[in-house]
């Protein structure tokens, strides 16, 4: 595609939206008011917002390389705060998806320079869940555990902010696992028991 294809696509994507809504980018001027905070991976295959069906205002986005929640990112510690105490959504997705090329690249031992710190949090989930991953011998399906374990532990990273646990406890803000299927286009429920998770992490990780 041209470079210089996309402002056409812009202009005729403006041309659409004013034919079915006179008032849609006044009104879309107005603010926003998401129910969702999506965090999610860089990987240019997975949109969020179409994967879900989802209309512009309705989830707020941050996605990195193997959708990350490291206490050390202040891009995702900022996303978080703002997200859940000025725009008090009710509901934060963390979302994986099989075949991550980060996820992947975790697994191998190879030194990949810049990328060594930030895969290093992955190579931390395989370490606590090495017996598991180890007793698979299809390689594939160990590669999607590891995205699947890789979710839940960016789901307890999310749990451990102060502010997530503040509005865990006085507006009930629910946290959930997904993984998106891109052989299938199906999004997967983890159904992971963070009470059970809160549960267990509250002695060591309780801030408020």
């Amino acid at each position: 595609m041209k470079f210089e294809q996309i402002f056409q696509n812009n202009r005729e994507w403006i041309e659409e939206k004013l034919k079915t809504d006179s008032d849609y980018f006044k009104n879309l001027s107005k603010g926003q008011n998401p129910d969702i905070l999506y965090i999610g991976c860089s990987d240019s295959r997975v949109t969020a917002e179409e994967l879900m069906g989802m209309k512009p205002g309705e989830v707020f986005v941050h996605r990195n390389i193997a959708n990350m929640v490291p206490n050390t990112d202040l891009s995702a510690m900022s996303v978080i705060n703002y997200a859940v105490n000025h725009l008090k959504v009710n509901h934060i997705v963390v979302c994986g998806h099989y075949y991550c090329t980060g996820v992947k690249a975790a697994m191998q031992s190879a030194d990949l320079g810049l990328l060594n710190p930030w895969l290093r949090n992955i190579r931390d989930v395989y370490r606590l869940y090495k017996d598991e991953l180890n007793a698979i011998d299809d390689e594939e399906a160990k590669y999607n555990r590891l995205v699947e374990l890789n979710v839940q532990e960016q789901c307890v990273n999310v749990l451990k902010t102060a502010e997530v646990q503040k509005a865990c406890r006085e507006r009930r803000l629910t946290v959930h696992g997904w993984v998106f299927d891109i052989h299938s286009g199906k999004l997967i429920d983890l159904k992971i028991d963070f009470d059970k998770i809160l549960n267990e992490i509250m002695e060591i990780y309780r801030i408020v």
